[in-house]
């Protein structure tokens, strides 16, 4: 269990999954892919007060499990290891959404938001 929590940088994993979750929220915003993404998701983009909180927790929690593990990974020298991980994630979860009839271009959004938010907890990791 300790190489869970030695020599990780709580503080990059906790800034990571806060600017990820930022970034998710500008990315899925219609100022950028939100619009498109949703008509191709099947979803209607609501107002501030529609916010699905149990969808915006769970996000929350998975974003910081996965920061975590950019923390881990980065503490043992191993960030190799997250990326693989991470686009191992990102193809299924494509493969998932196509299954449940997404379009092309609304996959590509939600896999790209993986990317990126990968590409945010390792510039945390190394600033931090």
């Amino acid at each position: 269990m300790g190489e869970l929590t030695t020599n990780v940088n709580f503080i990059a994993v906790i800034v990571g999954a806060i600017l990820s979750f930022i970034a998710g929220w500008a990315w899925y915003s219609p100022m950028l892919f939100g619009t498109k993404w949703a008509e191709g998701s099947g979803v209607k983009l609501g107002t501030a007060n529609d916010m699905p909180l149990a969808a915006m927790a769970s996000q929350a929690i998975g974003l910081l499990l996965m920061s975590w593990f950019v923390g881990v990974t980065a503490a043992h020298e191993m960030l190799a290891t997250v990326i693989l991980a991470t686009l191992g994630f990102a193809v299924l979860a494509y493969s998932g959404n196509t299954f449940s009839g997404k379009t092309a271009y609304a996959r590509n959004v939600d896999a790209g938001y993986w990317i990126a938010a990968l590409v945010v907890m390792i510039i945390v990791q190394g600033v931090l």
